[in-house]
């Protein structure tokens, strides 16, 4: 298979914006595209054979020239493919800048995003359900970055839980919340997320045998 240089995407792209009524000329400064028109702002397209974080960097440093700057790749090839691209299409929207594909076998271009400014749509349930985890929480129990292992403010009162059956053996949930400050005990002891509790009656909870090894683990962990 011939391998795919940039040049191949210029002719596409020059037709492309013939076509809209430019004039179109390559490789003007360190630009590699810039189409002009008495009726705008010039357009900027940067070629590349990929993505890549240089590229992007290109890109947004050609918006010291105009706002309207392009990308333009070869189009993609299988579901892999789109999903990197798509990947790519997102980050771009957030820099401002535009993405055109380029079918090498036919030469045609499409457009997939045009260089706009980007306004971040807010998710308020998202911002409040960390806030009501950051308070939750108690301390500060992880490393930023960490791995998998993180402790969350439900893990915690699950340990709670478990400390309070171990140092007052089986117990109703009503009591813990109130004794042990966990307002969803009942709940963290019926969903048995970890595997430690098991109901004994109605309302009553006591250790299963990871749940005694757990209280265990803590208690020599806060040693």
């Amino acid at each position: 298979m011939k391998k795919i240089r940039e040049t191949d995407l210029y002719d596409p792209v020059k037709s492309w914006l013939e076509a809209l009524g430019y004039e179109v000329k390559a490789e003007i400064g360190a630009v590699d595209v810039m189409a002009v028109r008495e009726d705008g702002a010039p357009i900027v397209v940067e070629l590349k054979t990929g993505f890549s974080l240089t590229l992007l960097q290109q890109a947004v440093a050609r918006q010291a020239v105009t706002d309207n700057v392009y990308i333009a790749v070869p189009r993609w090839s299988g579901k892999a493919g789109w999903r990197a691209f798509k990947g790519n299409v997102g980050l771009c929207k957030r820099l401002g800048v535009g993405v055109v594909s380029v079918q090498l076998k036919d030469g045609s271009v499409q457009v997939h995003s045009d260089p706009v400014p980007f306004v971040p749509r807010k998710s308020n349930i998202k911002k409040l359900a960390l806030l009501r985890e950051f308070s939750a929480r108690t301390g500060d129990p992880n490393k930023g970055g960490t791995n998998g292992g993180i402790v969350t403010s439900y893990r915690q009162d699950a340990e709670r839980c478990a400390m309070f059956l171990a140092q007052n053996g089986p117990s109703k949930g009503a009591a813990i919340a109130k004794k042990a400050d966990v307002s969803r005990a009942t709940r963290i002891m019926a969903d048995n997320h970890y595997g430690w509790f098991e109901r004994v009656s109605r309302g009553v909870y006591r250790l299963t045998e990871p749940g005694q090894k757990a209280a265990t683990d803590i208690v020599n962990s806060q040693a």
